[in-house]
């Protein structure tokens, strides 16, 4: 493995919480349990993270009585 590649993901999985060791595992075992390569993992962007943490706050939360409401406000 080339030694920047290994850098640069490490740097990443350190912002993930993980070490180079537990992803392997962890990349492993999906395989196998999916017969391929299972998902696809990244860092969330900045606007990502902030709308995910709006709506886990409850905060910028529209709510409408039903479907059909919403659909109307969408067309508007």
């Amino acid at each position: 493995m080339e030694d920047n590649v290994k850098t640069n993901a490490q740097k990443i999985l350190s912002k993930l919480n993980n070490s180079m060791s537990e992803t392997i595992s962890l990349f492993l075992t999906q395989v196998s349990l999916n017969k391929g390569i299972p998902f696809e993992t990244k860092i969330t962007n900045k606007f990502t993270k902030e709308t995910l943490s709006k709506s886990e706050n409850m905060k910028e939360f529209h709510e409408t009585s039903d479907t059909r409401e919403l659909f109307k406000e969408l067309k508007n």
